[in-house]
């Protein structure tokens, strides 16, 4: 079991996860038409190239917040999550590309017991994603309900 429990983490811990990704053409075209996501920015390299600012497709938003979270899985709540509670201020200042190429931090900003279940607490993590230049493409904050340390 690769993640942690929640008295495993301390404020202010930061995790640079190893793994990287470089987004292809295929992950923004099958993630768009999966998700019933027809919006052309996504889907259409003529439209984009006439008629957006960007001159190409822009990577679905949605695919970006997915890879923020489940690449950082491994190294913080793998085997050791009971439920995701939510995502807050999520961001994206940045847009991503085909053909960029990601990596993900991970700041645990707050922990606190759960008051409803006495053998769990709960982990608030901010997930920032940048591209291959360093420049800033995600943020955002997710409340994970975490197992407790078992019993010795």
């Amino acid at each position: 079991m690769a993640g942690l429990y929640f008295e495993e983490f301390r404020v202010g811990q930061v995790f640079d996860h190893a793994i990287q990704r470089t987004i292809t053409e295929t992950d923004n075209v099958i993630f768009s038409t999966m998700t019933h996501n027809p919006a052309r920015l996504h889907l259409d390299e003529e439209y984009c190239r006439t008629e957006t600012e960007f001159g190409q497709r822009v990577v679905n938003s949605c695919l970006t917040l997915s890879l923020m979270v489940g690449i950082s899985v491994n190294d913080t709540t793998l085997g050791t999550t009971v439920a995701n509670l939510g995502w807050d201020e999520v961001r994206f200042p940045h847009p991503l590309f085909h053909g960029d190429t990601i990596r993900i931090e991970t700041e645990v900003l707050e922990l606190r017991d759960s008051r409803s279940r006495p053998d769990n607490g709960i982990v608030i993590f901010e997930h920032r994603a940048f591209n291959q230049h360093g420049k800033l493409v995600g943020v955002c904050k997710r409340s994970a309900l975490m197992l407790r340390q078992p019993p010795k």
